[in-house]
Protein backbone atom coordinates (compact mmCIF):
# COMPACT_ATOMS: atom_id res chain seq x y z
CA UNK A 1 0.00 0.00 0.00
CA UNK A 2 2.44 2.24 1.04
CA UNK A 3 3.93 2.26 -3.00
CA UNK A 4 0.60 2.59 -4.06
CA UNK A 5 0.39 5.77 -1.79
CA UNK A 6 3.70 7.12 -3.45
CA UNK A 7 2.20 6.05 -7.05
CA UNK A 8 -0.65 8.16 -6.75
CA UNK A 9 0.98 11.02 -4.78
CA UNK A 10 3.41 11.13 -8.18
CA UNK A 11 0.28 10.63 -10.50
CA UNK A 12 -2.43 13.72 -8.53
CA UNK A 13 -0.06 16.27 -7.36
CA UNK A 14 2.79 18.93 -9.16
CA UNK A 15 4.47 19.92 -5.95
CA UNK A 16 5.70 16.20 -5.16
CA UNK A 17 6.55 15.27 -8.71
CA UNK A 18 8.86 18.63 -8.13
CA UNK A 19 10.41 17.23 -4.66
CA UNK A 20 14.15 15.61 -4.96
CA UNK A 21 14.95 12.21 -3.65
CA UNK A 22 15.54 12.95 0.04
CA UNK A 23 12.41 14.78 0.46
CA UNK A 24 10.34 12.01 -1.52
CA UNK A 25 12.14 9.56 0.72
CA UNK A 26 10.78 11.66 3.95
CA UNK A 27 7.25 11.44 2.25
CA UNK A 28 7.81 7.75 1.59
CA UNK A 29 8.74 7.40 5.42
CA UNK A 30 5.41 8.76 6.90
CA UNK A 31 2.92 7.13 4.65
CA UNK A 32 4.85 3.71 5.88
CA UNK A 33 4.63 4.43 8.83
CA UNK A 34 0.96 5.98 8.86
CA UNK A 35 -0.33 2.50 7.00
CA UNK A 36 1.89 0.23 9.27
CA UNK A 37 0.45 2.02 12.53
CA UNK A 38 -3.01 1.45 11.30
CA UNK A 39 -2.71 -2.16 10.38
CA UNK A 40 -0.98 -2.07 13.74
CA UNK A 41 -3.40 -0.55 16.06
CA UNK A 42 -6.38 -2.21 14.24
CA UNK A 43 -4.53 -5.68 14.96
CA UNK A 44 -4.60 -5.27 18.22
CA UNK A 45 -7.15 -7.33 20.48
CA UNK A 46 -7.90 -4.61 22.77
CA UNK A 47 -7.13 -1.17 21.52
CA UNK A 48 -6.71 2.18 22.84
CA UNK A 49 -7.69 5.40 20.88
CA UNK A 50 -5.55 5.93 17.90
CA UNK A 51 -1.73 7.28 19.02
CA UNK A 52 -0.08 8.32 16.03
CA UNK A 53 2.60 10.57 17.14
CA UNK A 54 5.15 8.41 15.33
CA UNK A 55 3.80 8.53 12.21
CA UNK A 56 5.65 12.31 11.64
CA UNK A 57 8.10 11.03 14.14
CA UNK A 58 9.44 9.12 11.21
CA UNK A 59 11.02 12.12 8.94
CA UNK A 60 13.26 14.67 10.26
CA UNK A 61 12.16 17.89 11.99
CA UNK A 62 12.89 19.59 7.96
CA UNK A 63 9.85 18.09 6.59
CA UNK A 64 7.95 20.44 8.38
CA UNK A 65 9.80 23.56 7.21
CA UNK A 66 9.83 22.02 3.24
CA UNK A 67 6.50 20.62 3.16
CA UNK A 68 3.62 22.86 3.51
CA UNK A 69 0.91 22.08 5.61
CA UNK A 70 -1.85 21.88 2.77
CA UNK A 71 0.55 19.50 1.09
CA UNK A 72 0.63 17.71 4.43
CA UNK A 73 -3.32 17.24 3.91
CA UNK A 74 -2.98 16.46 0.58
CA UNK A 75 -0.34 13.63 1.37
CA UNK A 76 -2.66 12.26 3.95
CA UNK A 77 -5.75 12.28 1.97
CA UNK A 78 -4.04 10.82 -0.67
CA UNK A 79 -2.99 7.95 1.84
CA UNK A 80 -6.67 7.06 2.80
CA UNK A 81 -7.96 7.26 -0.54
CA UNK A 82 -5.56 4.78 -1.50
CA UNK A 83 -6.21 2.58 1.58
CA UNK A 84 -10.06 2.62 1.19
CA UNK A 85 -9.25 1.61 -2.53
CA UNK A 86 -7.17 -1.21 -1.26
CA UNK A 87 -9.94 -2.36 1.84
CA UNK A 88 -12.50 -2.55 -0.93
CA UNK A 89 -10.16 -4.51 -3.43
CA UNK A 90 -9.12 -7.15 -0.97
CA UNK A 91 -10.94 -7.37 1.83
CA UNK A 92 -14.12 -9.37 2.56
CA UNK A 93 -17.15 -7.77 2.18
CA UNK A 94 -18.31 -8.44 5.51
CA UNK A 95 -14.95 -6.52 7.11
CA UNK A 96 -15.00 -3.55 5.08
CA UNK A 97 -17.74 -1.42 6.65
CA UNK A 98 -15.56 -1.61 10.39
CA UNK A 99 -12.85 -1.01 8.60
CA UNK A 100 -13.74 1.76 6.42
CA UNK A 101 -15.22 2.80 10.02
CA UNK A 102 -11.78 2.54 12.12
CA UNK A 103 -9.70 4.36 9.10
CA UNK A 104 -11.68 7.32 9.79
CA UNK A 105 -11.26 7.30 12.98
CA UNK A 106 -7.54 6.61 12.80
CA UNK A 107 -7.08 9.08 9.64
CA UNK A 108 -8.64 11.93 12.23
CA UNK A 109 -5.78 11.20 14.90
CA UNK A 110 -3.58 11.51 12.35
CA UNK A 111 -4.73 14.54 10.97
CA UNK A 112 -4.63 16.39 14.61
CA UNK A 113 -1.00 15.19 14.83
CA UNK A 114 -0.28 17.13 11.55
CA UNK A 115 -2.21 20.17 12.99
CA UNK A 116 0.35 20.24 16.25
CA UNK A 117 3.19 19.96 14.50
CA UNK A 118 2.97 22.78 12.24
CA UNK A 119 0.95 24.64 15.16
CA UNK A 120 4.28 24.12 17.04
CA UNK A 121 6.17 24.87 14.38
CA UNK A 122 4.76 28.26 13.76
CA UNK A 123 5.21 29.37 17.35
CA UNK A 124 8.56 28.63 17.22
CA UNK A 125 9.18 30.32 14.58
CA UNK A 126 7.04 33.44 15.44
CA UNK A 127 8.88 33.50 18.88
CA UNK A 128 12.51 33.20 16.96
CA UNK A 129 10.96 36.30 14.30
CA UNK A 130 10.23 38.45 17.36
CA UNK A 131 13.64 37.94 19.21
CA UNK A 132 14.86 38.83 15.76
CA UNK A 133 12.77 41.76 15.32
CA UNK A 134 13.41 43.29 18.84
CA UNK A 135 17.19 42.71 18.00
CA UNK A 136 16.92 44.49 14.91
CA UNK A 137 14.76 47.70 16.70
CA UNK A 138 17.40 47.56 19.36
CA UNK A 139 20.61 48.37 16.88
CA UNK A 140 18.09 51.06 15.31
CA UNK A 141 17.47 52.83 18.43
CA UNK A 142 21.61 52.84 19.35
CA UNK A 143 22.62 53.66 15.95
CA UNK A 144 24.04 50.51 15.05
CA UNK A 145 22.66 49.43 11.76
CA UNK A 146 25.57 47.89 9.83
CA UNK A 147 25.11 45.13 7.38
CA UNK A 148 24.11 42.16 9.76
CA UNK A 149 21.25 44.12 11.05
CA UNK A 150 20.32 44.96 7.29
CA UNK A 151 20.71 40.99 6.35
CA UNK A 152 18.22 40.32 9.41
CA UNK A 153 15.46 42.94 8.42
CA UNK A 154 15.36 41.46 5.16
CA UNK A 155 14.66 37.93 6.67
CA UNK A 156 11.88 39.82 8.41
CA UNK A 157 10.67 41.12 5.23
CA UNK A 158 11.93 44.33 5.11
CA UNK A 159 12.12 45.66 1.44
CA UNK A 160 12.57 49.62 1.85
CA UNK A 161 14.72 50.99 -0.12
CA UNK A 162 14.00 55.05 0.40
CA UNK A 163 12.30 56.19 3.15
CA UNK A 164 12.81 55.36 7.04
CA UNK A 165 10.19 56.93 10.09
CA UNK A 166 10.93 55.60 13.99
CA UNK A 167 7.80 56.48 15.96
CA UNK A 168 7.59 55.87 19.69
CA UNK A 169 4.81 56.27 22.24
CA UNK A 170 3.95 54.07 25.25
CA UNK A 171 3.44 50.43 25.43
CA UNK A 172 0.24 49.32 26.23
CA UNK A 173 0.99 46.78 28.54
CA UNK A 174 4.61 45.60 28.82
CA UNK A 175 3.40 42.55 31.27
CA UNK A 176 1.07 41.17 29.20
CA UNK A 177 3.09 39.73 26.15
CA UNK A 178 -0.47 38.58 24.64
CA UNK A 179 -1.50 42.32 24.10
CA UNK A 180 1.87 43.78 22.95
CA UNK A 181 1.83 41.18 20.40
CA UNK A 182 -1.95 41.75 18.99
CA UNK A 183 -1.23 45.36 18.81
CA UNK A 184 2.18 45.04 17.30
CA UNK A 185 0.20 43.12 14.41
CA UNK A 186 -2.33 45.24 14.58
CA UNK A 187 -0.32 47.96 13.53
CA UNK A 188 1.63 45.83 10.83
CA UNK A 189 -1.40 45.28 8.79
CA UNK A 190 -2.29 49.29 8.88
CA UNK A 191 1.41 49.61 7.81
CA UNK A 192 0.52 46.85 4.96
CA UNK A 193 -2.54 48.85 4.06
CA UNK A 194 -0.33 51.82 3.59
CA UNK A 195 1.86 50.42 1.46
CA UNK A 196 4.72 49.86 3.98
CA UNK A 197 7.38 48.05 5.74
CA UNK A 198 7.25 47.67 9.52
CA UNK A 199 9.25 46.72 12.50
CA UNK A 200 8.33 47.07 15.99
CA UNK A 201 9.34 46.16 19.50
CA UNK A 202 8.79 47.36 23.14
CA UNK A 203 11.55 48.75 25.21
CA UNK A 204 10.59 48.88 28.82
CA UNK A 205 7.26 51.02 28.76
CA UNK A 206 8.04 52.39 25.14
CA UNK A 207 6.82 50.48 21.91
CA UNK A 208 9.13 51.47 19.07
CA UNK A 209 7.86 51.22 15.48
CA UNK A 210 10.18 51.53 12.50
CA UNK A 211 8.55 52.09 9.23
CA UNK A 212 9.53 52.29 5.63
CA UNK A 213 8.16 53.02 2.06
CA UNK A 214 9.22 56.38 0.09
CA UNK A 215 5.96 58.08 0.66
CA UNK A 216 6.89 58.71 3.94
CA UNK A 217 9.04 61.58 3.02
CA UNK A 218 5.63 63.61 3.35
CA UNK A 219 5.63 64.32 6.89
CA UNK A 220 1.67 65.20 6.69
CA UNK A 221 0.93 62.01 4.68
CA UNK A 222 2.99 60.21 7.46
CA UNK A 223 0.93 61.58 10.67
CA UNK A 224 -2.06 60.21 9.18
CA UNK A 225 -0.64 57.18 8.47
CA UNK A 226 0.43 56.38 12.11
CA UNK A 227 -3.02 58.10 13.03
CA UNK A 228 -4.42 55.41 12.06
CA UNK A 229 -3.14 52.99 14.35
CA UNK A 230 -2.38 55.46 17.41
CA UNK A 231 -4.65 53.75 19.57
CA UNK A 232 -2.25 50.80 19.36
CA UNK A 233 -0.15 52.89 21.78
CA UNK A 234 -0.61 53.68 24.98
CA UNK A 235 -2.46 56.50 26.02
CA UNK A 236 -0.18 59.83 26.07
CA UNK A 237 2.17 60.94 23.52
CA UNK A 238 3.42 59.23 20.22
CA UNK A 239 6.13 60.91 18.29
CA UNK A 240 6.91 60.93 14.62
CA UNK A 241 11.01 60.92 14.08
CA UNK A 242 11.68 62.98 11.20
CA UNK A 243 12.74 60.62 7.60
CA UNK A 244 15.46 59.23 6.67
CA UNK A 245 16.90 57.74 3.13
CA UNK A 246 17.53 54.59 4.33
CA UNK A 247 17.87 51.95 7.27
CA UNK A 248 21.01 52.17 8.23
CA UNK A 249 20.73 55.83 8.80
CA UNK A 250 17.56 54.91 11.11
CA UNK A 251 19.45 56.08 14.46
CA UNK A 252 19.04 59.44 13.12
CA UNK A 253 15.40 59.11 13.82
CA UNK A 254 15.47 57.24 16.43
CA UNK A 255 17.41 59.59 18.10
CA UNK A 256 15.15 62.44 17.22
CA UNK A 257 11.93 60.83 17.93
CA UNK A 258 13.10 59.61 21.69
CA UNK A 259 14.53 62.96 22.56
CA UNK A 260 11.08 64.24 21.26
CA UNK A 261 9.59 61.51 23.41
CA UNK A 262 11.08 62.64 26.41
CA UNK A 263 10.10 66.44 26.05
CA UNK A 264 6.49 66.04 24.93
CA UNK A 265 5.56 66.67 28.28
CA UNK A 266 6.53 70.45 28.05
CA UNK A 267 3.69 70.87 25.47
CA UNK A 268 0.13 68.90 26.76
CA UNK A 269 -1.92 69.83 24.27
CA UNK A 270 0.49 68.31 21.33
CA UNK A 271 -1.53 66.32 18.66
CA UNK A 272 -1.22 62.49 19.06
CA UNK A 273 0.83 61.91 16.81
CA UNK A 274 3.04 65.19 16.58
CA UNK A 275 6.12 65.72 14.63
CA UNK A 276 9.40 65.96 16.23
CA UNK A 277 10.11 69.31 14.12
CA UNK A 278 6.79 70.64 15.80
CA UNK A 279 8.66 69.79 19.27
CA UNK A 280 11.51 71.99 18.46
CA UNK A 281 11.09 74.51 21.69
CA UNK A 282 10.64 71.68 23.74
CA UNK A 283 13.30 69.80 23.00
CA UNK A 284 15.65 72.52 23.20
CA UNK A 285 14.76 73.46 26.40
CA UNK A 286 15.16 69.84 27.63
CA UNK A 287 18.33 70.03 26.59
CA UNK A 288 18.76 68.36 23.12
CA UNK A 289 21.73 70.00 21.24
CA UNK A 290 20.29 69.64 17.69
CA UNK A 291 16.65 71.34 18.04
CA UNK A 292 18.82 74.21 19.67
CA UNK A 293 21.20 74.11 16.95
CA UNK A 294 17.76 73.51 14.24
CA UNK A 295 16.28 76.54 15.88
CA UNK A 296 18.83 79.14 15.07
CA UNK A 297 20.36 77.50 12.40
CA UNK A 298 16.66 77.01 10.20
CA UNK A 299 14.97 79.84 11.72
CA UNK A 300 17.34 82.93 13.35
CA UNK A 301 20.24 82.43 10.45
CA UNK A 302 17.98 82.69 7.40
CA UNK A 303 16.22 85.62 8.61
CA UNK A 304 19.44 87.33 9.67
CA UNK A 305 20.64 86.54 6.05
CA UNK A 306 17.58 87.88 4.68
CA UNK A 307 17.65 91.25 5.18
CA UNK A 308 14.96 93.86 4.57
CA UNK A 309 14.67 94.80 8.06
CA UNK A 310 12.78 91.14 8.65
CA UNK A 311 14.98 90.59 11.90
CA UNK A 312 14.29 93.81 13.31
CA UNK A 313 10.30 93.67 13.15
CA UNK A 314 10.22 90.31 14.32
CA UNK A 315 12.19 91.11 17.59
CA UNK A 316 9.83 94.68 18.13
CA UNK A 317 6.34 92.56 17.08
CA UNK A 318 7.39 90.00 19.60
CA UNK A 319 8.14 92.47 22.04
CA UNK A 320 5.23 94.76 21.50
CA UNK A 321 2.93 91.30 22.50
CA UNK A 322 2.53 90.80 19.13
CA UNK A 323 0.71 93.83 18.05
CA UNK A 324 1.01 95.61 14.47
CA UNK A 325 0.22 99.36 15.43
CA UNK A 326 2.44 99.21 18.24
CA UNK A 327 5.36 97.60 15.93
CA UNK A 328 4.60 99.91 12.86
CA UNK A 329 5.03 103.29 15.81
CA UNK A 330 8.12 101.89 17.14
CA UNK A 331 9.78 101.42 13.66
CA UNK A 332 8.19 104.70 12.50
CA UNK A 333 6.98 102.70 9.66
CA UNK A 334 3.43 102.05 8.09
CA UNK A 335 1.53 99.13 9.67
CA UNK A 336 1.33 97.69 6.13
CA UNK A 337 5.26 97.89 5.95
CA UNK A 338 4.73 95.64 9.46
CA UNK A 339 2.75 93.20 7.76
CA UNK A 340 4.70 92.44 4.49
CA UNK A 341 7.66 91.41 6.59
CA UNK A 342 5.72 89.27 8.61
CA UNK A 343 4.80 87.30 6.00
CA UNK A 344 8.22 87.68 4.63
CA UNK A 345 9.17 86.17 7.96
CA UNK A 346 6.55 83.32 7.46
CA UNK A 347 8.23 82.89 3.54
CA UNK A 348 11.87 82.62 5.02
CA UNK A 349 11.24 80.63 7.64
CA UNK A 350 7.86 78.60 7.73
CA UNK A 351 6.49 79.82 11.01
CA UNK A 352 4.55 82.39 11.43
CA UNK A 353 4.26 85.23 13.84
CA UNK A 354 1.08 85.59 14.00
CA UNK A 355 0.84 81.85 15.35
CA UNK A 356 0.99 81.65 19.18
CA UNK A 357 2.70 77.93 18.95
CA UNK A 358 5.01 79.21 16.29
CA UNK A 359 5.51 82.66 17.70
CA UNK A 360 6.93 80.76 20.67
CA UNK A 361 9.51 78.70 18.32
CA UNK A 362 10.47 81.92 16.34
CA UNK A 363 11.15 83.74 20.12
CA UNK A 364 13.10 80.41 21.34
CA UNK A 365 14.64 80.82 18.12
CA UNK A 366 15.78 84.43 18.42
CA UNK A 367 17.47 84.05 21.92
CA UNK A 368 19.47 80.61 20.62
CA UNK A 369 20.53 82.48 17.71
CA UNK A 370 22.55 85.03 19.37
CA UNK A 371 23.86 82.97 21.90
CA UNK A 372 25.48 80.46 18.87
CA UNK A 373 26.25 83.69 16.94
CA UNK A 374 28.74 84.76 20.07
CA UNK A 375 29.73 81.36 20.95
CA UNK A 376 31.12 81.41 17.21
CA UNK A 377 32.44 84.51 17.11
CA UNK A 378 34.27 83.53 20.50
CA UNK A 379 36.00 80.79 19.27
CA UNK A 380 36.76 82.22 16.06
CA UNK A 381 38.77 84.92 18.07
CA UNK A 382 40.10 82.50 20.66
CA UNK A 383 41.83 80.96 17.67
CA UNK A 384 43.99 84.34 15.95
Amino acid sequence: MTTATIAEMDAKHDWFRDLDAEHRSWITLVAGAGINGFVSWFADAEPDSPAPSEVFGSAPRELARRISLHQTVELVRTTIDVVETQIDEVMPRADRAILHTAIVAYSREVAFAAAEIYARAAELRGTWDARLEASVVDAVLRGETDDAVLSRASTLGWTSTQGVVVVVGGAPDPAAPNTVAAELEAIRDQAAIAGLDMLGAVQSDRMIVVLGGSALQQTEWTLGVVGRFADSFADGPVVVGPPVDHLIETGVSAREALSGYRAVAGWPEAPRPVSVHDLLPERALNGDGHARRALARELYDPLRDAGGGLLETLVVFLDQGSSVEAAARTLFVHANTVRYRLRRVHEVTGYSPTHPREAYALRLSLTLGRLLSRRVRAEETSTE
